[in-house]
């Protein structure tokens, strides 16, 4: 806890379902607290209350008026096939138990192990259509995964980056570790920007070509067989992690946190990191990388495609109307562009890490607004 928040930790639980989840409100100086709803086995609060304050600068970061939150459910996300609706059960319990904060201080979103599905499940859960975003197109809802928004923003900071360093994207090396939501998105648009994808990684696996692997068909691989598409493709296969030192120019991390270590930034040939999940790199890393001259593209920066879609979401919750995807990949390809060029160029003129860079800038516009609204703590210079 520090005088940024969190405000406010909202632990709950069901005893007939086993639901265990909590709720992190990092700061809403500048809106109502959203970010994303995980579901993992190993949840618990230090984990949320992490990404909580993640949420509060990337929303600082990217300018859009809502508040650092997050929230999370222990369990297994996957199918239990001896008791298929147990998993709604606990998304139905987990909703119920949060009622009081949801939709009028939080709205659930999507993350890490939950679906569209089950952001409608939730939805129907609580009666109200501003209870949850990331809902199926049939509900009137933007489907983050379908249209790939994160992945599509991470492979625009990537290229913007990219240019700013002097790399040209055509024809550069790119490792992506997860082959997610994003990591399939992210493959897929640098794959038209020209971009040489030499290895991806699941849960399962990784597979490296040097000569660039068919994300067309890694793609189709994907849709049909999930994690397990790695060992249908040809090419070199690598155990997980492998894909971190695979020989690359550009290593986009978008699975899981701290899986940048010491030794990872030690070794990596990459010239550029592109952090596409949330925390993928740890704070020793980032000084390793830092040290050798290596630029990181912050995740509340990159990865922020997800939170403009989930801003025109919010937008339109009460709404009869559908937003547009043109819209919103427009608006994620600008604003994130320019976010990127401004903070490798903050970090140049200011001599520190783009980390330092942006968590400022997100800092400064946060500030502004606790100042405005006299939230800062008594004794604090303004």
């Amino acid at each position: 806890m520090d005088d940024w928040g969190p405000e406010k930790v909202v632990c709950v639980s069901d005893t007939r379902t086993g639901m265990r989840g909590v709720l992190v409100l990092d700061n809403t100086a500048r809106g109502m607290g959203k970010g994303g709803t995980r579901m993992s086995p190993t949840v618990d609060v230090q984990e949320i209350a992490r990404l909580a304050r993640t949420m509060t600068w990337k929303w600082a970061a990217v300018d859009l008026f809502h508040g650092g939150a997050k929230a999370g459910i222990r369990g297994e996300p996957g199918p239990d096939p001896d008791h298929p609706e147990r998993k709604e059960e606990i998304l139905r319990a987990f909703a119920r138990a949060l009622s009081n904060e949801v939709p009028r201080e939080y709205v659930l979103g999507l993350d890490m192990g939950l679906t569209e599905r089950d952001a409608a499940i939730m939805r129907d859960e609580l009666g109200d259509r501003g209870a949850a975003v990331g809902l199926p197109s049939a509900l009137g809802g933007v489907p983050y995964d379908e249209l790939g928004v994160t992945g599509y923003g991470v492979a625009e900071a990537t290229e913007a980056a990219a240019d700013a360093i002097g790399l040209p994207l055509r024809g550069a090396r790119v490792a992506l570790q997860g082959f997610g939501a994003v990591g399939t998105a992210a493959a897929r648009r640098l794959d038209e920007q020209g971009a040489t994808v030499v290895a991806v990684s699941t849960s399962e696996g990784a597979v490296h070509d040097p000569q660039g692997l068919d994300v067309p068909a890694l793609l189709k691989l994907r849709a049909e067989s999930g994690d397990a598409c790695v060992h249908h493709y040809g090419g070199e296969h690598l155990p997980v992690g492998g894909e971190l030192r695979a020989d690359a120019d550009i290593l986009v991390p978008a699975a899981r946190e701290d899986a940048v270590d010491e030794d990872v930034a030690r070794t990596t040939s990459a010239r550029l990191v592109v952090e596409g999940a949330n925390l993928p790199t740890t704070p020793e890393a980032k000084a390793v990388l830092a040290g050798r001259g290596i630029v990181t593209v912050p995740d509340f920066i990159a990865n922020a495609g997800g939170v403009v879609a989930a801003a025109f979401s919010m937008d339109a919750r009460y709404s009869p109307f559908r937003p547009e995807p043109a819209q919103i990949f427009t608006t994620v390809a600008t604003r994130l562009r320019a976010n990127t060029v401004q903070v490798i160029g903050e970090s140049r003129t200011r001599g520190v890490t783009p980390h330092e860079a942006a968590t400022a800038l997100a800092q400064e516009r946060v500030r502004e607004a606790m100042e405005l609204r006299g939230r800062l703590p008594r004794g604090a210079a303004r």
